[in-house]
């Protein structure tokens, strides 16, 4: 039970961390799926997928344990941002970044309008579902993508992006976002760390 759980009257949650070993991290090393063996991989394009794919498991971490509401809530206003909203926004950011790639017609934009990704973030188990299966369908078919071009110079699609400036926008996206997500389970639970 979380500090916030046991006296859910708080406005402010009191702030506390799984980690036991390094208290400012979200879980203690032995624990983390981030955490490898040590040693870094070796070139530029294994080093910026092992980046971006911790990114993405941070996302994923800050997400664990909430329920539905808490997943949808904005919890930094006057922002409209929520976890939810993350989530579908960089589904939504992964289907986007294959049109930076493509000749062809863009693909049919999820969720709808501008900012619907967030605005149509609501607490429903189905959307949950439903954004973190997007999640991760459009990250495997980015990759896909990608895997086809191992070359960081090819430069692709309308506005010949080339590979690294995408695979790099991609990190720092994630990384932006994962920020976000840090001082937005703050304020739902108090749960802090990297």
């Amino acid at each position: 039970m979380t500090p916030t759980e046991r006296d859910p009257g708080r406005r402010t949650p009191t702030r506390w961390s799984r980690a036991t070993v390094y208290p400012d991290m979200w879980v203690d090393p032995a624990d983390d799926p981030r955490d490898t063996d040590g040693s870094a991989p070796d070139g530029e394009l294994p080093t910026l997928r092992e980046f971006l794919a911790d990114y993405r498991t941070t996302l994923l971490m800050k997400c664990e344990g909430l329920d539905p509401e808490r997943l949808a809530r904005r919890s930094v206003p006057p922002s409209t941002m929520s976890l939810l909203g993350l989530v579908r926004h960089l589904a939504w950011a992964e289907r986007d970044w294959r049109d930076w790639i493509s000749e062809g017609e863009p693909l049919p934009r999820l969720y709808g309008g501008r900012d619907a990704d967030f605005d149509g973030a609501a607490g429903e188990q189905a959307l949950v579902d439903e954004a973190f299966a997007d999640l991760a369908r459009e990250q495997a078919a980015t990759d896909a993508a990608l895997d086809q071009h191992p070359d960081l110079g090819t430069r692709l699609g309308k506005d010949r992006t080339s590979v690294r400036e995408l695979m790099v926008h991609r990190i720092e996206e994630y990384a932006r976002h994962c920020g976000h997500a840090d001082l937005l389970r703050e304020c739902i639970d108090g749960r802090v760390g990297q």
